[in-house]
């Protein structure tokens, strides 16, 4: 097996991207109060939207919290150790899945002419596309806001129904993740780094 550090020269990323994107980037859980910039959000978004999807179906979406009014909304719903650092972040995006993603499969998926049809009979089942899916599209989220220079602290504790409600009251989103996005703080920006599991403990060739 190669080392760890062979298995860099592997790469075609440089090893400060590879820092950046991975082995440096953390969990933030305290921000500087420097905003964060529509112009900011739009590149994250330039990336994000390469993420691969089954029938390129696409299915996230994103709400940007920035307001005081906002948050105001958002804070009772979030868990009681998550509101601090939430109510700290320049910027919290709430990452949901549309349980409507299908409309959009005639201009996304045009050389299926029936893959809308193919999901509209059934919400469970696209629900669970859209789920699924929609999580991967935010790991690709979660690189883009470190490729920015931004630190991310993605959270799952909270009532995901309330919040979906609250701020999805058209019904047809599901909240999967809030991810506070800001510059770290000095201080208190990172819990201890927690282990990692090695290779051979994960992967079997076969």
């Amino acid at each position: 097996m190669t080392t760890s550090l062979d298995a860099r020269n592997e790469l075609q990323l440089d090893e400060a991207a590879q820092d950046l994107l991975f082995r440096e980037a953390r969990t933030a859980n305290a921000f500087t109060d420097e905003p964060v910039t529509d112009e900011q959000l739009e590149a994250i978004y330039d990336l994000v939207k390469w993420a691969p999807t089954s029938m390129n179906s696409q299915p996230l979406r994103v709400l940007v919290l920035r307001s005081e009014e906002a948050k105001a909304r958002l804070l009772p719903l979030m868990a009681e150790g998550n509101r601090a650092k939430t109510d700290a972040a320049p910027a919290v995006a709430l990452l949901a899945a549309d349980v409507d993603f299908h409309d959009e499969l005639p201009t996304q998926f045009p050389h299926f002419p029936g893959a809308r049809d193919m999901f509209a009979s059934s919400e469970d089942a696209r629900t669970g596309t859209a789920e699924l899916n929609a999580g991967l599209q935010i790991g690709y989220a979660i690189l883009g806001i470190r490729a920015a220079g931004l630190a991310a602290g993605p959270m799952t504790g909270f009532d995901a129904e309330a919040i979906s409600k609250e701020f999805f009251p058209d019904g047809r989103h599901r909240v999967l993740v809030a991810i506070n996005i800001g510059k770290p703080a000095t201080d208190g920006a990172w819990f201890d780094r927690l282990p990692r599991l090695d290779y051979d403990e994960v992967v079997t060739a076969l």
